[in-house]
């Protein structure tokens, strides 16, 4: 298995998006998704609770690949930092906080949208980019015409924002897509409300997804 957490992110494919509201639900939640063939989750900053549910998972479980999301300050840079975050993205771009995460080396995907999003994540030294909100940015055809002169420098892309089940194949079959991102996984009434076996369905549904896409299947 890879140890690095981009090459992880890349060989899984998908990466549940989650907002999680109570840290006592953060063992639950990574045991189903660990079940399903999804040890990976964003934990997004969303939520007050993203702190902690990030050291918990970094203490209880250490196999879990815990990463963290919607990081729009420095201080979130920080609780990356001090919380044991694997890697981290944001749905824009701010260079103070990329160098933020550089400085500290953590993984960090920004958020882009357009070629000049583009051109400043890789004028950073970026080669890994969230690409939301995806849906209302285009979808596929769109990421595809906004990477294209790009593609030489190797450029991958997590899509996020409108991806589903039924979609993932729209996406993942384009060599530059690494993962897509998806909170259709474990939506958060579904984390509060203890449905963790429907969880466990929807990441073992994603997983199969992932693979049936890679083997020309679908």
């Amino acid at each position: 298995m890879a140890t690095n957490p981009i090459e992880r992110i890349e060989a899984i494919g998908v990466v549940p998006v989650i907002a999680i509201d109570n840290p006592g639900d953060a063992v639950a939640l990574a045991d189903a998704l660990t079940a399903g063939g999804l040890p990976i989750a964003e934990i997004t900053f969303r939520t007050k609770a993203a702190a902690e549910v990030l050291a918990i998972l970094r203490d209880q479980r250490p196999d879990f690949l815990a990463g963290a999301g919607t990081v729009l300050d420095l201080e979130s840079v920080q609780a990356c930092k001090d919380n044991g975050a694997s890697f981290a993205l944001s749905p824009g771009f701010d260079a103070e906080i990329v160098a933020a995460a550089k400085a500290i080396g953590l993984p960090f995907a920004p958020g882009i949208m357009t070629p000049t999003d583009l051109t400043a994540a890789t004028r950073a030294g970026l080669r890994l980019c969230k690409f939301f909100p995806a849906g209302v940015a285009g979808g596929p055809k769109a990421l595809e015409g906004i990477a294209a002169p790009f593609n030489h420098l190797g450029v991958r892309f997590i899509p996020t924002g409108g991806v589903t089940l039924e979609t993932m194949s729209d996406w993942l079959k384009h060599r530059f897509v690494a993962a897509v991102g998806g909170t259709w996984i474990a939506k958060p009434e579904d984390i509060s409300g203890g449905k963790f076996a429907e969880i466990t369905a929807k990441a073992k549904a994603a997983v199969e997804r992932v693979k049936a896409i890679r083997a020309g299947a679908a």
